[in-house]
């Protein structure tokens, strides 16, 4: 009897036990997804926040390169605003065009007032010469336009009285500089105006980056020797020492090394 009431009593409890456990999984299911939802909701709090501190941090860095470049802007425009009145102050610059030489190579036109049949163009001959009616054949080239004008006009009164004339280069070509080594676009150069060397190497191309820009040479001719002239292009752009940015001349060579 006490056997039968064990096993039935077992029986009662290992259904209520089943019926209870039952009931236990659906709510553990439940406490694994919620604690699954906090963990993933944590998770995409920490990316938003690392995002919105990204986003920050960008916009920090763009205000910062923008300050940085207004910044080097305004420097380089003071720097060039100096440059500028330095070189008005130290090189002042001055028409000069009455004192042009003729050279080799220029196209002149000359003009006697009243008289069309002498007035012509004429280009000055690799020697130098001209050939001009009445007068014939006589040097030109390395006389200014001034000059020129009163030799004809003095070699013409022989034959009209009181000729009034003028000399007009109508085409430079004699006016020429050459620049070679290290720069972008070395060869000649013609001059139209008055050039000094940082022009000349600014019509170059510039320095290439392999030019020593505190060895570079001037080479000028003069009637007996040629002559050397240094030029160091960081004392004229950097310390300001313009003396050394000179005029060039007819026939002058740049050599950058």
């Amino acid at each position: 009897m006490a056997l039968v009431l064990s096993i039935a009593f077992s029986t009662k409890h290992a259904g209520n036990m089943g019926a209870y456990m039952s009931n236990i999984q659906p709510l553990a299911e439940c406490k694994k997804i919620c604690d699954a939802m906090i963990i993933l909701g944590i998770f995409i709090f920490l990316i938003d926040g690392c995002a919105a501190t990204s986003d920050q941090e960008y916009l920090r860095q763009l205000r910062e390169e923008k300050a940085q470049t207004i910044e080097a802007q305004d420097v380089a425009k003071a720097v060039e605003e100096v440059e500028m009145q330095n070189a008005a102050v130290v090189l002042p610059l001055r028409d000069t065009t009455g004192d042009y030489t003729i050279g080799a190579g220029d196209v002149l036109e000359i003009s006697v007032w009243k008289d069309p049949a002498l007035s012509r163009q004429l280009v000055v001959l690799p020697d130098g010469a001209i050939s001009f009616p009445l007068i014939g054949r006589f040097p030109a080239s390395g006389k200014t336009v001034g000059q020129l004008a009163t030799e004809i006009t003095e070699k013409l009164v022989r034959y009209i009285p009181e000729p009034e004339l003028s000399v007009i280069v109508q085409q430079v070509s004699s006016n020429v500089v050459y620049i070679l080594g290290k720069v972008n676009r070395s060869g000649p150069i013609a001059l139209n105006r008055k050039v000094d060397v940082l022009q000349a190497l600014s019509i170059a191309g510039g320095l290439n980056i392999f030019a020593d820009k505190a060895d570079i040479r001037i080479f000028r001719k003069t009637e007996d020797k040629t002559m050397v002239i240094p030029f160091n292009y960081k004392n004229v752009t950097e310390d300001y020492k313009l003396e050394e940015n000179i005029i060039l001349q007819r026939g002058d060579v740049i050599l950058v090394k």
